[in-house]
């Protein structure tokens, strides 16, 4: 499998992020409309294994088929351009603009929830019989899950608010890392496993992703769940969506970019430093010359003295030559 560095990973990102803002209004609509269609039959087919088989666990590990999916399509999702054009402008790529995000952040937006509510209304038919008997019990599991994240969160108020917003955060903050897992191999095998970890662990754990929810909450409505549309937007949607928004760009566009993208020059010893090493440098060559001269002085002992030293004692000699002459010439 092929492995992709990080610093060409976000150079890949950043390039995608700015292919996304130019692409045409069609073409965002149609791949944005797809990339919320195949999420969210994902979670359609989860929650269906996870009710039938008793174990949610499995269900986590299946769910990011669809991820994988719409990935490998070039599909978007809104959790994924929450990333990749702020990327794009923050590289102060040309005609890249905060209007052009806001414009593709807001088509996306409206392709994905187009995406979600016709696969949440076919799921609604699917399992009523065309809307002519209950719910069976994947119907009722979807049902449940819409109350229980609306109203439960407005049991607690403004603690249930912030609970609901973190869960958000935490959500694209693995989705995100996942789509840039997307392109962090070349080859299929390796993407598939790199997606496949972040998805699976935000699904199993419960966070809330703004697309899925745009199937839960209108099937769970259409399927008999006792809550309103009100309920959904204030108590889920809105919140969910600025978490997304927030985790996204906090956990994993600015951290990749100032990194691998603006990343600054390796340090460099300081003067101090610098000073400190050459004094130990000359203390190291002062004491190899002591030692050896200490060595040549042993070495050189016995030899003749030196000429001037030699003259000393010849002057000498001579003074006590003729200190003993005077002395004889008093007696």
């Amino acid at each position: 499998m092929s492995y992709v560095k990080p610093v060409e990973l976000v150079s890949t990102m950043i390039d995608a992020g700015e292919t996304k803002i130019f692409l045409s209004t069609r073409d965002t609509i149609v791949r944005s409309i797809m990339g919320g269609a195949l999420l969210t039959i994902a979670a359609a087919f989860a929650i269906t294994v996870s009710v039938t088989t008793g174990v949610p666990l499995l269900g986590a590990l299946l769910f990011p088929v669809g991820f994988i999916m719409l990935y490998l399509l070039g599909y978007d999702l809104l959790t994924g351009v929450f990333v990749l054009g702020p990327l794009a402008w923050l590289d102060k790529r040309p005609g890249v603009t905060i209007g052009g995000i806001l414009r593709n952040w807001g088509l996306v937006f409206v392709g994905n929830f187009i995406g979600a509510f016709t696969v949440a209304l076919l799921m609604a038919i699917v399992v009523t019989y065309g809307f002519s008997v209950p719910p069976n019990e994947v119907g009722e599991a979807i049902g449940h899950i819409g109350e229980g994240r609306t109203v439960g969160y407005a049991e607690h108020g403004a603690a249930g608010m912030l609970t609901l917003f973190i869960r958000g955060v935490l959500c694209n903050w693995m989705v995100s890392t996942g789509i840039a897992m997307s392109m962090i191999a070349k080859d299929v095998p390796g993407k598939v496993i790199a997606m496949w970890m972040p998805i699976m662990l935000f699904f199993f754990m419960g966070f809330e992703h703004s697309i899925v929810n745009m199937f839960l909450f209108p099937a769970g409505i259409l399927l008999g769940g006792d809550f309103t549309v009100a309920d959904y937007l204030i108590w889920n949607e809105i919140p969910t969506v600025l978490g997304n928004l927030v985790g996204g760009l906090v956990f994993t566009a600015i951290p990749l970019y100032l990194t691998y993208a603006r990343t600054k020059a390796p340090r460099r010893p300081t003067d101090r430093r610098l000073i400190a090493a050459a004094k130990q440098t000359a203390q190291a060559a002062s004491g190899q010359a002591a030692s050896g001269q200490a060595a040549s002085g042993t070495a050189t002992t016995g030899i003749r003295r030196p000429v001037a030293s030699r003259r000393r004692q010849v002057v000498r000699s001579q003074d006590a030559v003729l200190t003993n002459d005077a002395a004889l010439a008093a007696e």
